[in-house]
């Protein structure tokens, strides 16, 4: 059973967001939006639905840093349940391309998060064992992953008192793409000692499998820590699934040989009857190679686009995902739904228009077409029963969505920014006189753009005003884009001039003034969705202002204003009736540059060379100078050790972070 572990109870009108959603469920509504505003504990209402209704649950997210979010909070309110985790398992990927225009081939190339890979496992195995599971997904979930089907054929069933030689276990295991390595035991693989085989399954962190036998018999299963080798627990019975999704039975991979070498010869005839015989000689050398490994090994490089040989389909056939691993009636919700729809339907046509060079010009057969994510209609019908969320609900919600519940209450009782309309003519003055008075407060503003010129342009006139500001915008890095922002919260800077990176996604509690500049030049930045996630930006602190300057009040501009004061309306009325007191957010901030702890005496030559005077290493000062300085022996010291971290911290799911890492890595090698 889910079980929901928390102290607090739900409040504000979430009881009723709650149970109107609930109800819609159990009614059979095929979809309902909850449209709940920032802060309104939107996450919290969705563990409480899935309480109520007791299905397995899909969680899907546009990123993988909310993914990362969403993850943390379902596993603190759900300790006793299978809480998982489904991203893309890679820390770098580059897909393979051709470029006509310059006979460029580029190669396929990756790095695998061997945790992420793990929690993808643990992912399939809970839904195939049990009912109380939750995964929490990015839209990395609906490509292929192998057939449901051949991963549940290969899986071993073991149980003590069991008669069966060591032999034919490890070559079941073999089968199921575990290597057999007496040495170095890593995740994926099987040793021997003895009477005894040790598998490191691909879902477990630390743990290994162990099956101890008196002779033939299966003696017993135990469960033995990774590093020190002490017995945690014994099982009477256990289930071993495939080191690899794409793992499949002998027979059936005999099969799907047959079937690629009689799609090479059909697509070889083609392009030589076309005269491109070099076309047809890569593809033949490339695709015969892929096939002697298949022989030999089971596996080759790039295997996914052979899936749909391999799983049997027809041309055309969607792939199984993650999708199909759930049950008929799983419960499904789309976190920030106005942007995860769309990144959904826009995923097939990527994927496909990069693979027709591939094919054209003989890098791939056909089939590789197959190795793909779903169409959005395919993925419509694998839906179930979903609520999407979000604070702006698109068209899309509002036209299949049987009920809209609204949820605009806060546990803080903050409020909807108040709102001003300003002519364009003297907003100049009229900026720097309002940022003088949140000065003489201490409080902080943003000003959005629509341009990167009016960004960089506005900022440094405001400098001669000696306003303490900076501009933000896609040019500006990773590491320095945080940097600002915590220069912001840290009262080292009081203004952020920006462009739509604002939007969504940052907490600034500290920000109580919005500018908004040509409000009314109707197009995306200024939409009645994208206004209103701008004015969401500052209803963080109890006295928030927004001013939108503008010649002339367009549809979006009455429409998003409209909006947000309707909300606020609701909101101040529960504020009355039950003499809540709005108190701004309090948000510790988070020093996000003093990364890698340096044992430095030298604290003066440690400063030279971009370290930060408590011995850690300053990225953000790394970045501003150049990543210069110190020896090509001391750079990769630093590239080691900030590897090191950037992989720790993508293993505790922070990937904000891990991206930051990256960055500077990418900035030292370059210097090399």
């Amino acid at each position: 059973m889910f079980k929901l572990v928390s102290d607090y109870k739900p409040s504000g009108d979430q009881p009723e967001a709650i149970n109107s959603l609930v109800q819609g469920i159990k009614d059979g509504k095929h979809a309902q939006t909850l449209l709940g505003v920032t802060g309104s504990g939107k996450t919290f209402t969705m563990a409480n639905i899935i309480e109520k209704v007791q299905r397995p649950t899909l969680v899907l997210a546009h990123n993988k840093t909310l993914a990362g979010q969403l993850y943390a909070e379902f596993k603190e309110l759900f300790p006793e349940n299978a809480v998982e985790y489904f991203i893309s398992y890679y820390d770098y990927y580059q897909p393979e391309a051709y470029i006509a225009a310059t006979d460029t081939y580029i190669e396929k190339d990756s790095s695998i998060n061997d945790e992420i890979d793990r929690m993808r496992h643990e992912a399939t195995k809970s839904l195939l064992t049990r009912e109380d599971v939750i995964i929490v997904a990015s839209v990395s979930c609906i490509y292929g992953i192998g057939e449901k089907d051949d991963y549940l054929s290969l899986a071993l069933m073991l149980e003590t008192g069991l008669e069966v030689p060591m032999d034919v276990v490890m070559g079941q295991l073999i089968n199921m793409q575990y290597t057999r390595n007496d040495f170095d035991l890593v995740r994926g693989s099987f040793r021997r000692k003895g009477d005894i085989i040790d598998i490191w399954t691909p879902d477990s962190e630390h743990t290994l499998t162990r099956i101890s036998f008196f002779g033939d018999e299966i003696d017993k299963i135990s469960y033995v820590d990774a590093i020190t080798g002490r017995t945690e627990y014994t099982k009477d019975y256990i289930e071993l699934f495939p080191a690899s999704h794409y793992a499949t039975g002998r027979a059936k991979l005999n099969k799907a040989i047959d079937r690629i070498e009689a799609e090479l010869e059909v697509r070889l005839k083609e392009l030589r009857d076309a005269g491109d015989m070099i076309a047809a000689y890569r593809l033949e050398q490339r695709t015969r190679y892929d096939i002697d490994m298949l022989r030999e090994t089971g596996f080759c490089k790039g295997i996914e686009n052979y899936s749909r040989h391999i799983a049997g389909r027809e041309a055309g056939e969607p792939p199984c995902t993650l999708m199909d691993f759930f049950p008929d009636d799983f419960l499904l919700f789309i976190d920030e739904s106005h942007q995860t729809i769309p990144q959904v339907g826009a995923m097939y046509n990527g994927d496909r228009s990069r693979k027709e060079m591939l094919v054209q010009y003989g890098f791939r057969l056909p089939s590789a077409f197959d190795n793909r994510p779903l169409k959005f209609n395919e993925f419509e019908q694998r839906m179930g029963q979903t609520v999407f969320v979000s604070a702006t609900p698109a068209d899309y919600e509002k036209e299949h969505s049987e009920q809209t519940v609204e949820q605009v209450i806060r546990p803080t009782g903050l409020l909807e920014p108040e709102i001003f309309i300003r002519p364009v003519e003297g907003q100049i003055e009229d900026i720097l006189a309002m940022l003088k008075e949140q000065k003489a407060t201490g409080d902080k503003s943003l000003i959005m753009t629509l341009t990167k010129r009016m960004a960089e342009d506005l900022t440094d006139f405001l400098k001669k005003e000696n306003i303490r500001v900076t501009y933000l915008h896609s040019d500006i890095k990773a590491v320095e884009r945080m940097q600002i922002l915590n220069q912001l919260r840290n009262d080292e800077i009081d203004v952020i001039v920006g462009i739509n990176l604002l939007r969504e996604g940052i907490d600034l509690p500290e920000v109580s003034l919005l500018m908004i500049l040509d409000a009314d030049k109707e197009g995306f930045l200024r939409s009645e969705r994208s206004l209103i996630q701008i004015i969401g930006r500052c209803a963080r602190n109890d006295h928030g202002r927004v001013v939108l300057y503008a010649d002339e009040v367009t549809d979006s501009m009455m429409n998003a204003v409209s909006e947000t004061n309707r909300r606020r309306k609701i909101q101040e009325e529960y504020n009355k009736v039950h003499n809540i007191t709005p108190r701004t957010v309090k948000k510790a901030v988070r020093d996000i540059f003093d990364i890698v702890a340096e044992n430095s005496k030298d604290s003066s030559e440690a400063k030279g060379r971009g370290r930060s005077s408590k011995g850690g290493i300053d990225p953000a000062r790394l970045i501003n100078e150049g990543v210069s300085g110190g020896s090509e022996e001391e750079n990769n010291k630093l590239i080691d050790k900030l590897t090191i971290e950037m992989t720790k911290a993508a293993k505790d799911l922070d990937f904000e972070r891990a991206a930051e890492i990256r960055d500077i890595i990418i900035e030292l090698k370059g210097k090399k």
